[in-house]
């Protein structure tokens, strides 16, 4: 926590806070470490990806301060899939799927959060433990009752579905997250939940649940969503999303997504994602130009330590060093690609369009041909201007530097 701020100001300093149902009591709670909050996971892939990362991060703040998190993964919401900000439905997983994916949740999230019994230690729960079985008669009559669908059809989450067509299915998605909360305040003295701006209809939802069953106050904090300075949302890439998985995508290729981003977005980031003290990031405003490229490198270390560890950090740092003053120079720090007997054609060679294509860097031959005629293609620092360039097993017995632009590349070998 900052020197002589409290965690809540340090909060709002770093511009993650969003909306909040009561300020001056969610500040003396959090304040006094008296808080025990959730923040909801539903189980869509096997890893976690950058949109869950500013979740762990204030998870792991509050902690800090001496709250209880709770991580609340979605085994039983998970079966029908939140509508909130998508314009299409979630295709359907399998329970088995499902409770695979909350498995590798519990592995991510513990690299942010302590799990463990006794005060302010974090629990994972999972709530397919009420959801699964409900008697649905039951749960409409008990919970259904309290919910006005014409204020539901009002809410921004179910916004952008209602041009296009909202399943009822889907409908009940909020009726759900709002028994979660109930289930939690009951059971474990939940009284806050925290999480994502686009969230908000949903969450209002459970503090009113709550009210109404119970007679009680429960609170509602979201986060600022994490966009860039085009208003679009980050930890997206031509590929699709960054995950904190590396065998998703590998700590280098995490490294350098933060490496490469816009000029206008690195102090935000700075700020909302890392602990680095808020007067080293204040100092970082009056940074120009080429300073920016140094306060990007930091955040892309900063982050890569957080998620991978500091080895892996180094590694990505020293592997981008290498490219970049090296030029053709071979590091093993550098992302790799290993090519068996199976990527090579009959005649024993294989062209620099497979390699293009087989190591990630072109999702076609037809755009790394375009590439190489181009004339952005090298390997070892010398253009390839022939797109039927190839190979031999033995060409690639000590690994080649493919590179195409200024900033993508990989190490590729045969083994």
């Amino acid at each position: 926590m900052e020197k002589n701020m409290t965690i809540y100001e340090e909060l709002q300093a770093r511009g993650l806070l969003a909306q909040l149902t009561d300020e001056k009591e969610i500040a003396q709670l959090i304040n006094a470490g008296k808080a025990t909050f959730y923040i909801g996971f539903d189980p869509t892939a096997d890893s976690l990806h950058v949109g869950h990362f500013m979740a762990l991060l204030l998870m792991k703040r509050l902690q800090e301060a001496g709250n209880q998190p709770i991580a609340l993964v979605g085994g039983g919401t998970g079966m029908i899939g939140d509508p909130s900000g998508r314009t299409d439905l979630r295709s359907m997983m399998t329970i088995e799927t499902i409770d695979h994916n909350c498995e590798c949740f519990k592995k991510q999230m513990s690299r942010f959060i302590e799990f463990g019994e006794g005060p302010g230690k974090a629990k994972m729960v999972n709530n397919a433990d009420w959801l699964r079985d409900l008697n649905y008669i039951e749960f409409i009559r008990d919970i259904g009752v309290h919910f006005s669908v014409n204020e539901m059809l009002r809410a921004r989450c179910y916004e952008q579905r209602l041009e296009r067509g909202l399943s009822f299915l889907e409908f009940n998605y909020m009726l759900m997250q709002a028994y979660d909360f109930l289930n939690l305040y009951e059971k474990y003295g939940c009284q806050m939940q925290f999480g994502g701006d686009d969230q908000w209809s949903n969450m209002l939802a459970g503090t009113d649940l709550i009210r109404r069953k119970l007679q009680k106050d429960a609170y509602a904090m979201t986060i600022t969503l994490l966009l860039n300075s085009e208003g679009k949302k980050m930890g997206k890439t031509a590929k699709g999303a960054v995950w904190l998985d590396p065998d998703k995508t590998r700590p280098y290729d995490f490294y350098q997504y933060w490496r490469n981003i816009g000029d206008a977005d690195v102090l935000k980031c700075l700020r909302m994602m890392t602990f680095l003290p808020l007067e080293q990031i204040d100092e970082m405003d009056k940074w120009e130009g080429s300073q920016l490229n140094e306060a990007k490198k930091i955040l892309a270390y900063e982050l890569t330590s957080l998620v991978h560890g500091d080895d892996e950090a180094k590694k990505a740092q020293a592997g981008a060093a290498a490219l970049f003053t090296g030029g053709a120079v071979i590091n093993d720090d550098m992302p790799e690609t290993i090519l068996t007997d199976d990527d090579f054609m009959e005649d024993g060679t294989v062209d620099i369009l497979a390699i293009m294509v087989k190591s990630g860097m072109e999702q076609s031959r037809n755009n790394a041909r375009k590439n190489v005629q181009a004339g952005s293609v090298t390997v070892d620092g010398e253009k390839v201007d022939d797109f039927k360039k190839a190979y031999t097993k033995d060409d690639l017995k000590d690994g080649i530097l493919v590179k195409r632009g200024k900033k993508t590349f990989k190490k590729v070998r045969y083994e």
